[in-house]
């Protein structure tokens, strides 16, 4: 008896060390992370398989929310990944990149990455956005890279333009994703391209905003406040809609002196600024 309770324990033993040793890092998920999302495009290489993701299951031009997926080629998920990546335009007679953020852990999921990216542009028959992604699991180094397909955006979500100043800025429209009838929470980015692959954040400038809708004698609506930077680089203010319908939300962005370096005043004379947004709902 004392042998056979002996071989029942060693059994045991064998098992939980059997199922410790598993590497933690490659194991399907019990949940569906990736719930909600829709697939866009999956980059592959010799040893991992890249799914990338958004809300629309597409890619426009202007502000893209993103998310990916590691898996190995086995089909199970890989949960330590420390990821980068570069977008890249490949025009018929240049390149350039665009403005992107760091790509973090979904806050609460084991497997899911996020991060953004603005594209200035759509790609056509003869110029694409390529994506570059650099990674590293466990001390090794990998990258992986693909062709995007980069749509034309139904409404204008982005403005590049030169200001007073010389500079190249792009002005990109982040949120409200859902407007409503009501005093919106508006986001958007402003970056400086300092060159073709150094984009850089603007800092303490203004975008006054004037929404205005063209159909209904161009009319307004009260309380707007200004976008201003906050703690996450973007710019934040109110967006007071009246109604529903298509509006042209009219800017100009200031520096830091109280300059204007692009957009105008509306008035009768004056119907539309040169730098704005477009939202219909």
């Amino acid at each position: 008896m004392k042998f056979l309770k002996f071989a029942l324990l060693l059994l045991a033993s064998y098992t939980i060390m059997s199922c410790s040793s598993d590497d933690d890092n490659n194991q399907p998920l019990p949940v569906n992370e990736t719930e909600g999302l829709t697939l866009v495009k999956t980059f592959e290489n010799a040893n991992h398989k890249i799914a990338i993701f958004t809300e629309s299951g597409v890619l426009t031009d202007g502000y893209n929310k993103v998310f990916m997926q590691f898996k190995n080629l086995n089909g199970d998920v890989i949960t330590n990944v420390n990821p980068d990546w570069t977008p890249m335009m490949h025009m018929e007679s240049m390149m350039h990149g665009g403005p992107h953020s760091a790509i973090t852990k979904v806050s609460g999921k084991q497997s899911l990455y996020e991060g953004w990216l603005i594209f200035q542009m759509p790609g056509n028959q003869s110029e694409h956005w390529n994506l570059s992604i650099q990674y590293t699991i466990d001390g090794s180094s990998y990258d992986a890279e693909g062709q995007l397909d980069v749509q034309a955006s139904a409404k204008k979500r982005v403005n590049t333009f030169t200001g007073s100043d010389g500079k190249k800025y792009i002005l990109a429209y982040v949120e409200p994703v859902q407007p409503k009838v009501a005093i919106n929470d508006m986001t958007a980015a402003l970056y400086q391209m300092v060159s073709m692959n150094d984009f850089q954040q603007v800092n303490n400038y203004k975008v006054r905003i004037d929404p205005r809708m063209p159909s209904m004698g161009n009319h307004g609506a009260p309380n707007n406040e200004d976008l201003t930077q906050g703690a996450d680089g973007f710019y934040h203010g109110k967006l007071s809609l009246s109604m529903t319908g298509y509006w042209v939300i009219n800017m100009m962005v200031e520096n830091q002196n109280g300059e204007v370096l692009k957009g105008e005043e509306i008035s009768e004379s004056h119907p539309q600024s040169s730098l704005y947004f477009e939202i219909e709902f």
